[in-house]
């Protein structure tokens, strides 16, 4: 199968190609052993991404999760002009337990020549359990702003920042637990939250794919303190971001100062 020249598009495919393949390792693997079916799904969808990178984007630079040494400084990705940041299973916690679908496959382009601050040319978040697949080929329209009375807030469900109960209280906010962070911005960019906070513990891959399909959807994505997302970094670590409607990210980012540590 020849994939889709347009890179948004391709990162559409290759994500969805990912994500079915998740999709049957799970019902071949099974739920018995969590751990093995983790292990299972994150090799098999990095090497089918790694595959289909290497033959279809033979000159482009890679970073992915699951690559030996990921986490370390000074790679060769540095001196590309083209690199794929890819997250090949977000949410394996989710992904091993029967029944949830907040899980999902993150591809996402960065370029040198990129125009924006975060320089993200493209991307695509599959979330093969919920059978859709957001990407920057078609953005989704912008998110209405909903009837509920009360902000929402996406959380980790294992792992919400320290500061985010106080953050909610201060702004009257609900908190929405949920797996993957690309689940929990595609929810913001679907409205069925207000905002997406993380502070601490991620990685570029992590958020990469899912802000460039936000900001391609005209939603505000920075640093906690305000200050750009960037990509392609000698450090991987990106450990802090917000994604929410442009028309909240001023009193967000407000409250945020109160409650940042440090």
């Amino acid at each position: 199968m020849t994939p889709p020249v347009i890179d948004g598009a391709f990162a559409r495919w290759l994500a969805g190609r990912a994500g079915d393949l998740l999709l049957r390792t799970r019902q071949e693997v099974g739920f018995a052993d969590p751990h093995a079916l983790k292990a299972a799904g994150d090799k098999l969808s990095h090497e089918l991404i790694r595959t289909e990178l290497a033959r279809w984007r033979p000159a482009d630079a890679a970073l992915s999760e699951e690559d030996q040494g990921a986490r370390s400084a000074g790679t060769d990705r540095l001196a590309a002009d083209r690199v794929w940041i890819v997250d090949p299973l977000d949410g394996t916690r989710e992904f091993s337990e029967e029944g949830r679908d907040d899980w999902a496959v993150h591809v996402a382009l960065w370029g040198r020549h990129g125009t924006s601050p975060h320089k993200l040319l493209a991307g695509a978040v599959a979330i093969p359990a919920q059978h859709r697949t957001l990407a920057t080929d078609f953005p989704p329209a912008y998110p209405p702003m909903g009837p509920h009375p009360k902000l929402r807030l996406a959380a980790s469900r294992t792992r919400p920042p320290a500061f985010l109960h106080g953050l909610a209280a201060d702004l009257g906010a609900e908190l929405v637990p949920m797996g993957s962070a690309g689940v929990k911005i595609a929810a913001v960019v679907g409205g069925e939250v207000d905002a997406y906070v993380h502070g601490g513990g991620q990685y570029e891959w992590d958020s990469a794919a899912p802000v460039a399909v936000a900001t391609a959807t005209g939603l505000h994505a920075s640093r906690i303190d305000g200050s750009a997302l960037k990509y392609n970094e000698t450090d991987p670590r990106l450990p802090d971001l917000v994604v929410c409607r442009k028309d909240l990210a001023p009193r967000l980012l407000a409250a945020l100062r109160q409650h940042i540590p440090g």
